[in-house]
């Protein structure tokens, strides 16, 4: 067994691994227990001949759906997204997230009705809402939309957080779970700072340890889940964290690199 695979092992003592990728086959080699996926990914997983017939499914399913032009397209693209995500969890125990679409971050009653149909679809096919998060902007009409889904039973993965107050304010919405995003708190902090930080000072680390510590004391339920990382130290570092989602390529990229520090905590 190779460090870097002693070290996910060690880490999925400590922290629910979620794997970040529409890729299949890489799911079946690193095992996570959720999944989450982006528009982005799925274009990515589309692309390769493998998986064509979960596109060509979607087309051929929606030709009588009555549709035509742009609300055609977009209901194709809701059913490609969930057949990646019923692929999914034939693969992961427990849950997948299914992001809505990026034009409704700004638009309470959209994203609501955007939600309401992913989850419609997926429970045509038996797919229970409580193994499907909807991804959605923390935005404040997003965060308001999914205080009203949560009401409804349909869990909603709060993404694009990078502050406190956001997370704050997901926690008080009852959100099920948040997706800070450590590595682009990084990014911004590098450039203005014009200064490399390391693993222990990154201030993407810092905030989620912030907010995990917070979301503790007060007894918030909303789970947090660190994202977007950059380096293998970020992830290290933020080892006990409810759960942290990792890209299975770049794992591979950072496991090449010989890193050989040990799982640490919060």
């Amino acid at each position: 067994m190779t460090n870097s695979t002693s070290q996910l092992e060690q880490l999925k003592q400590v922290t629910v691994v979620v794997a970040d990728t529409g890729d299949f086959e890489s799911m079946k080699q690193y095992q996570p227990r959720d999944a989450t996926t982006n528009p982005s990914l799925i274009l990515a997983a589309a692309a390769k001949p493998e998986y064509a017939y979960l596109v060509d499914k979607a087309i051929a399913d929606r030709k009588s759906s009555g549709l035509t032009g742009s609300k055609q397209i977009e209901d194709i693209i809701d059913h490609i997204l969930v057949n990646f995500g019923m692929e999914i969890l034939k693969i992961v125990p427990g849950r997948v997230s299914t992001e809505t679409d990026a034009r409704l971050s700004f638009d309470t009653v959209g994203t609501i009705a955007k939600a309401r149909q992913l989850i419609g679809i997926y429970e045509k096919n038996d797919i229970s809402r409580e193994r499907v998060l909807i991804k959605i902007a923390s935005t404040w009409e997003g965060i308001r939309a999914a205080e009203t889904l949560e009401r409804e039973g349909i869990h909603c993965n709060l993404t694009l957080l990078f502050s406190f107050p956001q997370a704050v304010a997901c926690a008080e919405a009852g959100v099920r779970l948040i997706s800070p995003f450590v590595g682009r708190i990084l990014d911004w902090y590098k450039a203005a700072m014009k200064r490399d930080y390391a693993p222990a000072e990154d201030p993407g680390v810092q905030s989620v340890t912030k907010i995990f510590q917070y979301y503790k004391k007060f007894g918030y339920k909303t789970q947090i889940m660190g994202a977007s990382f950059r380096n293998k130290g970020e992830i290290t570092e933020l080892a006990g964290c409810d759960l942290l989602t990792i890209s299975p390529a770049r794992s591979t990229a950072d496991e090449a690199r010989r890193e050989r520090r040990e799982v640490g905590g919060l």
